[in-house]
């Protein structure tokens, strides 16, 4: 999955407006314009797409945790200068404060069966001997069944709540 997608993805399930994802951008110290924004969610085929990179992405990313868990004590984290869906899916489990049986719910509504043993291996350090990679179709099901949870309720006006 590209970095753009992720993006769009989360600000359609989230119902993001431009200002609330300049606002995620700048908890994590980033200003970004509604230009940039709006030229990240394009399509590949319109001239005006950019590619958003890993650190932007990261970034965005760590503001959602800001934004939904607070301020963390001590210096704000460092963005990663190259992600990879095991990140990626870990920052959000961590955003939305997911147990594993929150994210195998959200996976089983995508149509998509993995055990508990299968979901933690995603978390582990690379190098340990239980460490799995993270596979598009694994990220884009987990998106998916978070967007069919979070987009039949309301707005998440007092942050992510999984219910």
């Amino acid at each position: 999955m590209t970095n753009n997608d992720v993006l769009r993805r989360l600000r359609y399930t989230f119902d993001f407006n431009d200002s609330k994802m300049v606002a995620l951008f700048s908890l994590a110290d980033l200003e970004v314009t509604r230009s940039q924004i709006s030229n990240w969610l394009k399509k590949e085929e319109d001239p005006s797409y950019e590619e958003c990179s890993d650190t932007e992405l990261a970034i965005f990313l760590n503001g959602m945790i800001t934004d939904n868990r607070g301020e963390r004590e001590g210096a704000k984290p460092e963005p990663e200068k190259r992600l990879t869906n095991n990140i990626i899916f870990k920052k959000l489990k961590i955003a939305l404060d997911l147990k594993s049986d929150e994210i195998l719910e959200a996976m089983d509504m995508a149509n998509l069966s993995i055990s508990k043993h299968e979901l933690s291996a995603f978390f582990r350090k690379p190098g340990h001997k239980h460490y799995r990679e993270c596979q598009d179709q694994i990220l884009r099901n987990f998106l998916k069944g978070v967007q069919l949870k979070f987009r039949s309720q309301p707005k998440p006006e007092e942050g992510f709540k999984w219910s």
